[in-house]
């Protein structure tokens, strides 16, 4: 599992995306989570806006599992 860092109280799934480097630009985000499967906390999510929180999990199809540190 790779963790993903951050020095907020929350952020965004669209901006985990780009932290992990799954996606290039924020700009990206909305047509990558209409067409991935993404699992936040075992539950599946496309919201680019969802938050996450320290200890959340996200699995992204063909990217792997993160957590939130």
């Amino acid at each position: 599992m790779k963790q993903v860092q951050i020095g907020t109280e929350y952020i965004t799934l669209g901006q985990m995306l780009k932290l992990s480097d799954i996606i290039d630009s924020g700009g990206q985000a909305k047509a990558f989570l209409a067409e991935a499967d993404i699992l936040v906390n075992g539950e599946p999510d496309n919201r680019r806006g969802r938050k996450l929180y320290r200890g959340d999990r996200v699995r992204v199809q063909g990217h792997g599992e993160f957590e939130i540190v």
